[in-house]
């Protein structure tokens, strides 16, 4: 499985023109991907990074009136309790190595994927945290105002 993680301002996802998840202030914007070598046993662990990622500052999170519960300088969301985005990314699993024109062969077909995004929903929800999500196999418009930018990508 594999994350690209934004930290963003505010974040949103529309389908068929109407919003469906979306929030304002400090948070994190997440894709994620799903290669057809992944289980069920990857979920926890990357909502686990993903929800204790350290890529926020304190000062700058208590300035915009957010508590923080750690003493660190660098934090994460669940230290300060942000919300986060949750997008299924089959395209985190291009091929770009030959010619012009991605292959998908390592991406999860949606039979497969799908379960294991809404396990990793269903992890940070259990870890504490607010998530909002997109819809599965939909054509979304994501609109994200990026802080830094700062983005990182997670695999396990």
């Amino acid at each position: 499985m594999r994350a690209v993680i934004q930290r963003v301002d505010s974040a949103s996802v529309e389908v068929e023109g109407k919003v469906i998840g979306s929030f304002t202030g400090p948070g994190l914007l997440v894709l994620i991907g799903v290669s057809v070598d992944d289980d069920d046993s990857k979920c926890a662990v990357l909502a686990d990074k993903i929800w204790k990622l350290r890529i926020f500052e304190s000062a700058a999170l208590k300035a915009v009136g957010k508590t923080v519960n750690s003493e660190s300088v660098e934090v994460a969301a669940a230290d300060a309790n942000l919300p986060i985005l949750a997008i299924s990314q089959f395209t985190l699993f291009a091929d770009t190595t030959n010619g012009r024109r991605p292959t998908w062969q390592q991406a999860a077909r949606g039979p497969q994927a799908e379960p294991l995004v809404e396990n990793v929903v269903t992890a940070l929800r259990g870890l504490g945290a607010q998530v909002e999500t997109g819809k599965f196999g939909a054509d979304m418009r994501i609109s994200a105002i990026c802080d830094g930018p700062m983005t990182v990508t997670v695999e396990v």
